[in-house]
């Protein structure tokens, strides 16, 4: 590690994924921060929803999960449990992918197929649970005369500075999606995360892909951005040493018209809503009637609500992308 200057984009790729990266390290992204995974049980129940319904959709009893930013496979076997006894899915044969840079963790599931890449050409489900904001992006600042310039950070301590007016891809990415004006507005450049999300969905031959993170839209940009970082379950300040997570919230309209296919938005309330996932509590009568069913619906709602809470795991945004299906054309909504 040395002092030298350099775009965000570089210095959070080598932080998180270079050698000894945060994200190669053992013990994983749940060793220091609670996704929708971690939280309950229910969100891979929801997701083993989604997928038999997008089997219904292709018409076929057998299909492809792929969970893009996989970290240790929670999602994965909390989906292939929930399919486990047939009753979500009867007769459903289901492919499992895992698409992560770190090591295949012992205990895995010997039918999740573990890679580095994308399974190119299988028609199921691709999800992708808080991944496209750990894709590094450069950083934009508009300087003394509203002139976005890059910035530049010291990988030592986080310290920035200003650098090179933005120019090419990035400029014109920044006046459709982000356009800064005012002295001291800043942005990151979604560029990269939006042919990130291009391959994503184009690896489908049909299906459904789905992105899940915290993200805005170009009506509600945060003026000063978003990047932060994250260590052992706290926010600290993003340095580009390899000691922390490195994230900013994800313009997903942006990702949405970056690739082929019909694609939504809606939070994910609303999403895991549609899913089953309500968060209502039981009726009290059951506590009478059935204490233990009582605690254990009880337990359950709390989870739910959880998961689709205002002002927090409810507000994350879901990008739903239907993809072709190259052998009888568009899934249907």
């Amino acid at each position: 590690m040395t002092d030298d200057w350099c775009r965000w984009r570089e210095a959070a790729e080598t932080a998180l994924y270079g050698k000894e990266g945060f994200y190669l390290r053992p013990e994983g992204p749940a060793g220091h921060f609670r996704t929708s995974v971690h939280a309950s049980p229910l969100f891979a129940t929801a997701v083993a929803r989604l997928l038999a319904g997008t089997a219904r959709e292709l018409g076929t009893d057998s299909v492809a999960l792929v969970d893009v930013g996989a970290g240790r496979g929670e999602l994965l076997t909390g989906v292939l449990a929930a399919l486990r006894d047939g009753t979500l899915a009867p007769g459903l044969t289901v492919r499992a992918y895992a698409v992560e840079l770190a090591p295949r963790p012992p205990g895995l599931d010997p039918a999740v197929e573990w890679r580095t890449g994308l399974p190119q050409g299988v028609r199921g489900l691709l999800f992708a649970n808080e991944w496209l904001d750990n894709v590094p992006t450069d950083i934009a600042e508009a300087d003394a005369d509203g002139i976005p310039r890059y910035v530049l950070v010291r990988r030592s301590d986080g310290a920035e500075r200003l650098g090179d007016p933005v120019t090419g891809a990035d400029a014109r990415w920044l006046r459709r999606w982000w356009p800064l004006s005012r002295p001291g507005d800043r942005a990151e450049i979604g560029r990269p995360r939006d042919e990130a999300w291009a391959r994503a969905v184009a690896s489908l031959a049909g299906g459904t892909a789905v992105a899940v993170d915290y993200a805005h839209v170009r009506a509600s940009r945060p003026a000063f951005g978003t990047l932060t970082g994250f260590r052992g379950g706290r926010e600290v300040p993003p340095v580009p040493d390899g000691s922390c997570d490195l994230t900013s919230h994800v313009a997903l309209d942006a990702c949405a018209a970056a690739a082929d296919g019909v694609a939504g938005l809606l939070d994910q309330r609303t999403a895991l809503r549609e899913l089953g996932v309500s968060g209502e509590r039981p009726p009290l009568a059951q506590a009478s009637a059935d204490p233990a069913g009582y605690v254990r619906a009880l337990a359950s709602a709390g989870e739910a609500a959880e998961l689709t809470a205002r002002g927090g795991l409810g507000d994350f945004g879901w990008l739903r992308h239907r993809v072709p299906d190259r052998e009888g054309g568009y899934c249907p909504a």
